[in-house]
């Protein structure tokens, strides 16, 4: 797997990223995965806070392992004089800048984008905010499961015993992808006009996109979906079910012609093709109870395994419920090599899933975890400082 960053589609495209925690990362991390040099701005004496969430990848965050791998790691006391003044030596050889600072942060240090667009006009800055920079809730702190619970996302998961937030960063994640996908577009756009815009991404928002569903569900229908554990709220039968040896399978059917063969092939029951209860999608929400109620009857006489023969053999989409070891051993991404090795600090090399996202021909960047301020050096020597000077910075804590 090639780490050759000019033979990628973003050679010659730098990054600056104030970044902490995991959506300005996430984003980062998607540019650096196809070629461009991500420079990482840390604090000294600590960095990304998200280095000490865990220690179970060798001693490393599993969080930041998976965030940051091909970046470089810069150390900057930002609150200094000297800092502020290397800050923005890197800013004026960037074409992107990305920050998740605390609500007003960025604006008290001259980084807003207005300011930040009077002294570097081809920079493209990006901005990730809990709730937007402007509005009644600018200066309030987000995180991914407040962001989960302002939304309503929280309400729509778990089961009849209460809510659960989503076992994954959804809000983080979220909001990093449209920052990633906004710069591209923003990058596009410079290309084409010359003109550098500004983007903005707030988590809350960006969540906001993913619940509207449940939402336009709820405005028009005057209830909001149920919390049904691994049942569909709109979709029956859409679940899973324990099957004799204990295994949940979990199957879904999406059409009347999928309906009719899971009645024929598989419940072994053509009378319910006809059945008023079951005849539409609707009628089937509507009657759930009874329509699990046979389901349930039917696995409980079958394996799982021989349930999803049955299942494939009628043509039904169904799944094991893995957990996350089935996940790792998954034979997909065995056999489509999705698996590659990234070395993290330490010099310890671990797995690493490659970007979701092929591009032909073009093999993504796979590069190191940079262990805090790696590249402090490096970098300062690039933008023309001496030994002597780098080490006085170093004595008075600016790096």
């Amino acid at each position: 797997m090639a780490e050759r960053r000019e033979d990628l589609p973003f050679a010659g495209i730098t990054v600056v990223s104030i970044e902490q925690a995991v959506a300005a990362p996430f984003a980062t991390r998607q540019l650096a995965d196809l070629g461009a040099r991500v420079i990482k701005v840390e604090r000294p004496g600590g960095g990304d806070f998200a280095r000490r969430y865990d220690t179970t990848v060798h001693g490393q965050s599993s969080y930041f392992v998976w965030l940051n791998r091909s970046k470089e790691s810069v150390t900057l006391d930002l609150k200094s004089e000297a800092g502020r003044a290397i800050l923005e030596q890197l800013l004026g050889e960037a074409d992107v800048f990305v920050q998740n600072l605390a609500p007003g942060a960025a604006a008290r240090m001259g980084l807003s984008p207005d300011a930040l667009g009077e002294r570097f006009p081809s920079l493209i800055p990006c901005t990730i905010s809990g709730y937007g920079t402007t509005g009644p809730w600018a200066d309030r702190k987000a995180y991914d499961l407040l962001v989960q619970c302002q939304t309503g996302l929280v309400s729509l998961t778990g089961n009849e015993h209460g809510a659960a937030r989503v076992g994954v960063s959804i809000a983080d994640i979220s909001a990093g992808m449209y920052a990633y996908s906004g710069i591209l577009t923003a990058l596009f756009k410079r290309a084409t006009t010359g003109e550098a815009r500004a983007v903005e991404v707030s988590l809350f928002e960006a969540l906001a996109e993913w619940v509207s569903q449940p939402a336009h569900y709820t405005r028009h229908g005057g209830t909001q979906p149920p919390r049904i554990g691994t049942q569909h709220a709109t979709i029956a039968p859409y679940g899973a079910y324990p099957a004799a040896d204990g295994r949940a399978v979990l199957f879904t059917v999406q059409n009347e012609r999928e309906w009719a063969a899971l009645c024929e092939r598989f419940l072994r029951r053509p009378d319910l093709i006809e059945d008023k209860r079951f005849a539409t999608m609707s009628d089937r929400v509507a009657h759930r109870d009874q329509l699990n109620g046979i389901i349930g009857e039917r696995f409980s006489r079958l394996d799982s395994g021989e349930a999803m023969t049955l299942l494939d053999g009628a043509g039904i989409a169904n799944s094991g419920v893995n957990d996350i070891d089935d996940f790792l051993a998954h034979p997909v991404l065995e056999g489509r090599g999705r698996w590659q090795d990234v070395r993290i600090p330490g010099g310890t090399t671990i797995p690493a899933l490659v970007p979701p996202a092929d591009l032909a021909g073009i093999p993504p960047r796979m590069g190191p975890v940079p262990s805090e301020g790696e590249h402090t050096e490096s970098i300062l020597g690039e933008l023309g400082y001496g030994t002597a000077e780098i080490e006085r910075l170093r004595t008075d804590g600016v790096i």
